[in-house]
């Protein structure tokens, strides 16, 4: 009979848990990307803007300054964005850890499970073939002493048959001699 995980189902389960926290995880990394991504380019645009300020003409550095300003509250709101999607991606690995532990425990469980089943087999085999090789040895034991009692038999019908013609061949000197 093959083996058999009693707890295959909760396995199953877990590792399909497990998969889940894992896409959440992902999405968690790609919103944290895209957010650096926003961030790295906010940086690109404030540089490229301070750039053009020195470039260009003097009654626009107003203009420039309040875009710059509006750029750099845009880099601390995508920051403070990047720190909360950050705790979020943790919090998602954690429960990952988590999960993952989880599986790993019923993992090692049904190894555990599996090697005591293989053990047991072994055991009843062992088991099997020993009374197999009993039964063989007392049959053969048992044909020997039939053999044994077989030839005794023989050997005590021929010493009969002897003890019979000597028995004759006396009756016989007998009657010669009277």
């Amino acid at each position: 009979m093959p083996f058999r995980y009693r707890l295959q189902k909760i396995l199953d389960f877990r590792i399909r848990k497990k998969e889940e926290q894992l896409q959440n995880v992902r999405n968690a990394q790609a919103l944290v990307l895209k957010i650096e991504g926003l961030i790295e380019r906010n940086n690109q645009e404030i540089a490229s803007t301070r750039i053009n300020m020195r470039q260009a003409d003097f009654s626009m550095y107003e203009a420039y300054d309040t875009y710059l300003k509006h750029l750099y509250v845009k880099g601390e709101s995508l920051e403070a964005d990047r720190i909360k999607a950050q705790e979020v991606l943790d919090e998602e690995k954690d429960k990952l850890r988590e999960l993952e532990k989880a599986v790993k425990v019923l993992e090692k469980h049904k190894e555990h499970a599996k090697e005591a089943y293989i053990e047991e087999e072994k055991k009843a085999e062992l088991k099997l073939l020993s009374e197999v090789a009993i039964q063989k040895y007392f049959s053969k034991t048992k044909e020997k002493n039939e053999e044994e009692q077989e030839e005794e038999l023989q050997q005590l019908l021929k010493d009969a048959r002897y003890n019979e013609e000597l028995n004759k061949g006396n009756n016989s000197d007998e009657y010669i001699s009277k």
